[in-house]
């Protein structure tokens, strides 16, 4: 027996276990539906500043459950079904009355990547088909302006990018990373070489790929951690170097199609360090056996990347995991939610759902790391994302493990969207959950600024302030995700139960792309309902 099964076994005794002990209700955590029926199965989901969500899937699925305005069907030749395509394949979700409204996208997004640019104008790029060099824009607006997918027609990327990964730049621009058959990089606004060569990626290859939508995290250095397979560097993008490889990370293949996920911990202090967390993935075959039944992975890497000789420190969660979302959370923590047990990604070859998140808390000794959550009662698996909301809940939507849309199998194609509640948002916090009462709107790198907020109770020690990008989630990995917690003055009372907070915005770019941030006053754990701050 490999390693990677040795630590698959106790994982799905452990699950049954937790079934079998605790009743649904005495779990941290609270779940609720937010829709119905969203209209479309979501694989790809962005959260705006404007308080709504963009949901995407493919265009060449056959008929969606939502219709486009009258007058804005579309010709799809290469759907197996639809020709004159008259269904939304995107669709917009109001947060704040959970209203959806239609969007018009054109051409293919399967498997595509994306990226908010530092305008606030979501950036989507590459796909399938009719959609393999495309680059699109959503520019979000308010409910009194009508905002739509526009599709660039002036430009288009330099190599088809299918299955690839973007990541926000120090300067605003995006680098666009990897893709089925596409071993190079590029960027947007592109530059005038077009694709770069990027032989990592080439090296990371094997017989069921294993590289496809890398791990890439911008480091606090100006560098990028790239990940894909076992393997990962540290990549100087401006001189197109890799300048350090860091060890293999054992357990198995951790990308496409072998599914686990990654999130950088939260930068913080002097802003120098910086460490990446890998967890779960199929054992290598499973895609290719196309087997349903072969037990994931449960083991986690962390890794401090910018350290002078970093190692992974490995660690178990409770549960073998594949196609989990990471999500960051206001208070630092890392949440694992979505996925399955057994099988890996692709159409119908996961099985064994798993229903219970876990809680990462970076701050814990190893072993006392993971806290098991309340189970959900909805599978989300292929196609499936995680987002967190403004109000600190994570929104999660989407799983469909077929071909096209379908209702009739064990794991049905997914229209529900729901939220999910962390423990910090129980009732019986309620009194020390901070309200931001005054914060700017804009600040720029390295300035000084005030949070007013006011609490219930007294203030009792540091209330945080901490920025969290927006960024695109899909298969399994947040694009552009990062919590970045400022260097704060204690809480000074106000006035009127208010309490004044002194805060610098991040040094620079490295730290903090350009952008909207949600910005979260974090008080004994609890964060209040975030406001969005743009960052220059």
């Amino acid at each position: 027996m490999d390693t990677a099964s040795f630590f698959c076994v106790p994982c799905f005794l452990l699950h049954l276990l937790f079934f079998i002990i605790f009743a649904r209700g005495d779990l941290p955590g609270t779940w609720e539906l937010l829709v119905a029926d969203a209209g479309i199965a979501s694989m790809h989901t962005a959260v705006t500043r404007f308080n709504t969500a963009v949901l995407l899937d493919r265009t060449n699925i056959g008929p969606s459950r939502k219709l486009l305005p009258r007058g804005k069907c579309r010709r799809e030749r290469n759907d197996a079904v639809l020709k004159r395509d008259c269904y939304a394949h995107s669709v917009e979700l109001d947060l704040s009355t959970n209203e959806i409204r239609p969007l018009r996208i054109l051409t293919d997004t399967w498997c595509s990547s994306g990226a908010f640019l530092p305008d606030g104008t979501l950036l989507q790029t590459g796909g399938d088909l009719d959609g393999f060099r495309k680059i699109r824009k959503f520019s979000p607006c308010n409910k009194t302006t009508f905002c739509d997918w526009v599709e660039l027609n002036d430009v288009e990327l330099s190599q088809g990018r299918w299955y690839a990964t973007n990541q926000i730049l120090p300067d605003g621009s995006v680098i666009i990373v990897g893709g089925r058959a596409s071993n190079t990089l590029e960027f947007f606004p592109p530059k005038p070489n077009g694709a770069v060569s990027f032989q990592f990626l080439s090296q990371t290859e094997d017989t069921q790929m294993d590289n496809l939508y890398p791990y890439v995290h911008l480091l606090p250095n100006g560098h990028l951690f790239v990940f894909a397979n076992t393997k990962s560097v540290m990549y100087d993008f401006t001189r197109h170097l890799i300048v350090k490889e860091f060890p293999d990370l054992e357990g198995g293949p951790r990308n496409y199609p072998s599914a686990g996920s990654s999130a950088m911990l939260p930068l913080h202090g002097d802003y120098s360090a910086a460490e990446i967390l890998v967890c779960g993935g199929a054992q290598y075959g499973a895609f290719l056996a196309r087997s349903t039944d072969t037990l994931a992975h449960g083991s986690c890497g962390r890794i401090a990347a910018t350290s002078e000789a970093p190692k992974w420190e490995m660690e178990d969660m409770p549960f073998g995991r594949i196609m989990g979302d990471m999500v960051a959370l206001p208070d630092g923590d890392v949440l694992v939610i979505n996925g399955a047990m057994a099988g890996t990604q692709g159409f119908e070859l996961a099985t064994e759902p798993c229903l219970n998140p876990v809680l990462y808390r970076p701050d814990q000794p190893v072993g006392l790391r993971f806290m098991v959550l309340n189970p959900g009662s909805v599978p989300r698996l292929y196609h499936s994302t995680a987002n967190l909301l403004p109000d600190g809940r994570v929104l999660l939507a989407g799983s469909n493990p077929h071909v096209l849309y379908r209702f009739d199998a064990e794991f049905p194609t997914e229209l529900r969207v729901e939220a999910f509640s962390p423990e910090y948002l129980s009732a019986d916090r309620a009194s020390v959950r901070p309200v931001i009462e005054e914060v700017p709107e804009t600040v720029r790198f390295g300035e000084g600024f005030d949070v007013v907020v006011s609490v219930a109770l007294p203030v009792v020690g540091v209330v945080e302030v901490n920025l969290a990008s927006a960024p695109f989630a899909t298969h399994s990995f947040s694009q552009g995700q990062r919590l970045v917690k400022l260097a704060v003055t204690s809480a000074v009372p106000h006035a009127d139960g208010k309490y004044r907070i002194g805060s610098t915005a991040p040094p620079n770019g490295r730290v903090a792309p350009p952008g909207y941030y949600m910005a979260f006053a974090v008080n004994q754990g609890v964060p209040s309902v975030a406001r969005w701050i743009h960052v220059s």
